[in-house]
């Protein structure tokens, strides 16, 4: 699929395994990709099962995310996964939780610093040792999962900006876009210093994230 819709990937379609979603800005638009998109399909030989396709959707779920007008959102079954989450009791435990706070990591902000204290305990060797630390950590991400930010669709004709940070353990950024009523979150990113970076001046810590901005 994706060699047979090579040419319109990123412009009206989306591929990710068996799964392709179509998109466009109006109704119109979307009709002409559609025809394109069926055109294509005809060239060669391949067809669709009526029962697996949804069209002309204002808001669907993709890959564990609900998709509308008004941006991506975190699935709300897997909110209330998170939402029942107790305490992770050992290492396998706490990696599941993990798990499912990277894959929906754009949503959160410092999401690198907030889940360090979780991700110590992961360590080659390391004791597991539940203390406050890990659960005012826990907690927190909880909290901020239980209300994620919706994010807004990059639009490639709109300026992007980026507000960057970083603390003593954490370097993070925003990308954001004005869609005329203020800058909107389009995803958040973050990730853990390295050893050496955490011993760097302010400045150049605040540089780093810059960089680290640019190359996500």
């Amino acid at each position: 699929m994706n060699r047979v819709l090579r040419d319109l990937l990123d412009k009206c379609v989306i591929i990710y395994l068996d799964d392709t979603l179509f998109y466009s800005k109006t109704r119109e638009q979307h009709l002409k990709d559609l025809e394109a998109v069926f055109q294509r399909l005809q060239q060669h030989r391949l067809i669709t099962k009526g029962s697996k396709c949804e069209f002309l959707k204002q808001e669907l779920e993709f890959l564990g995310h609900v998709i509308s007008t008004k941006g991506i959102q975190i699935d709300p079954k897997k909110l209330r996964a998170i939402q029942v989450w107790k305490p992770p009791t050992n290492q396998q435990q706490l990696q599941s939780f993990r798990g499912i706070v990277i894959y929906v990591r754009w949503f959160i902000p410092n999401m690198a610093g907030l889940i360090g204290p979780l991700t110590d305990l992961l360590q080659k060797g390391t004791f597991y040792d539940w203390g406050e630390k890990q659960q005012a950590a826990f907690e927190a991400l909880k909290t901020l999962l239980m209300s994620p930010p919706v994010l807004r669709i990059a639009d490639p004709e709109r300026p992007f900006e980026f507000i960057t940070d970083a603390s003593d353990i954490a370097i993070g950024a925003v990308l954001m876009q004005d869609f005329g009523n203020g800058l909107q979150p389009i995803a958040y990113e973050s990730r853990k210093m390295q050893s050496a970076e955490r011993n760097y001046p302010v400045h150049d810590k605040e540089m780093l994230a810059i960089v680290h901005a640019f190359k996500i």
